[in-house]
């Protein structure tokens, strides 16, 4: 009976949380950015949703695993841990939402959205176990959210804002280096830890063998795409300054 119970009991959390986003996203797209470009107005929305979901669920993710003594890789989830998954699930059907309705053919986030969902919902609704290993993932995943959305911003007006532009600017060389030292380094060093627990056997009871496999999979498939975005923003960032850098010369 605990599956029914827990399931119960937590649709009105996600339910209220879809809300929640749903309502944020509106006011952004109909009350903030109104003056923006039609085409902008979206992205510019999906920014402001997800400085609501990042940081948030940086903290409350945090504070739910230091919380839980017993924690590991295979520990049964918290009520509090439950709680931050459902936020965290909310935010990106909402999400998904926004990109099947305005960018039906962005089919890489698409794709990224919807799998993990999966890994958030059968994590929070199949397996009851796991969130120690997802809840750290949401981390290092959204430790940088707050500073690249705002360079998402800056850079979707910087050609027309002068402000905007000098944002961008100050703001790339250490969004870079902070995103590059976060999914370059810190994640795949977790997933090493997360595969060799799970590899050993020892997660196998509560955790069938296909959905921890599916994990990192997708895991691994978002960091080493991560890896190649921000390879390409350093190119072209050396390039910008290598054009400067000859003007100045000249």
């Amino acid at each position: 009976m605990e599956a029914p119970i827990l399931l119960s009991s937590s649709i009105p959390n996600l339910f209220s949380f879809f809300i929640f986003f749903l309502f944020i996203y509106l006011i952004a797209y109909f009350i903030i950015f109104p003056s923006w470009k039609p085409k902008l107005r979206p992205e510019a929305s999906s920014c402001v949703i997800s400085f609501f979901h990042g940081t948030p669920a940086v903290f409350l993710a945090v504070t739910s695993l230091l919380a839980d003594p017993d924690r590991n890789f295979h520990s049964t989830n918290t009520p509090f841990q439950n709680m931050v998954l459902d936020y965290s699930i909310a935010y990106f059907l909402m999400d998904l939402t926004h990109y099947l309705i305005f960018y039906p053919s962005d089919v890489l986030f698409i794709g990224h959205h919807l799998a993990t969902l999966f890994v958030f919902v059968t994590c929070r609704y199949m397996v009851y176990h796991g969130a120690y290993a997802i809840l750290v993932l949401l981390i290092l995943a959204e430790v940088t959210s707050f500073v690249q959305n705002t360079w998402t911003l800056a850079n979707a007006r910087k050609s027309d804002v002068e402000f905007a532009a000098k944002v961008y600017s100050v703001l790339s060389p250490p969004f870079y280096v902070l995103y590059s030292l976060v999914r370059g380094i810190a994640g795949p060093y977790f997933v090493y830890r997360m595969l060799s627990y799970y590899l050993s056997g020892a997660a196998d009871s509560v955790i069938p063998r296909w959905i921890w496999v599916s994990w990192v999979f997708v895991v691994v498939t978002a960091i080493s795409v991560s890896i190649l975005w921000v390879s390409n923003l350093w190119v072209e960032l050396y390039k910008e300054m290598s054009r400067k850098i000859e003007k100045k010369v000249r």
